[in-house]
């Protein structure tokens, strides 16, 4: 029996999943077409934490923290955003886990 065997068994009996931390830039037309509360949606669905906001520049930037696949599956969902947005491009930081936050905020204001 591998590790990874192992591994994986463990993660199906206990439901351990490795926590992760991603720093987002979300290029396009992302600004007025809440995409900020919709991401908000999104993140509380999947029971991921952290917070987004408009920058001056017209992007939207984000930090996600959480088990791994439901970042990124919120990440999967910054690509498409709301109805009306078009999104050009995702920068993705990988950060380390500090498990700094107990909800999503959208952060008003620039």
């Amino acid at each position: 029996m591998s590790g990874a065997c192992c591994f994986e068994k463990l993660v199906l009996i206990f439901g351990y999943m490795k926590k992760v931390r991603a720093h987002l830039i979300i290029e396009g037309i992302v600004q007025g077409v809440f995409f900020r509360a919709n991401t908000k949606v999104t993140a509380e669905r999947n029971g991921v934490h952290g917070w987004v906001r408009n920058r001056p520049d017209g992007t939207v930037e984000a930090v996600l923290e959480g088990e791994e696949e439901p970042v990124k599956k919120v990440i999967e969902w910054c690509h498409k955003g709301p109805p009306g947005a078009v999104v050009r491009n995702v920068n993705t930081a990988w950060q380390e886990y500090k498990g700094e936050f107990n909800g999503f905020t959208v952060i008003r204001g620039l």
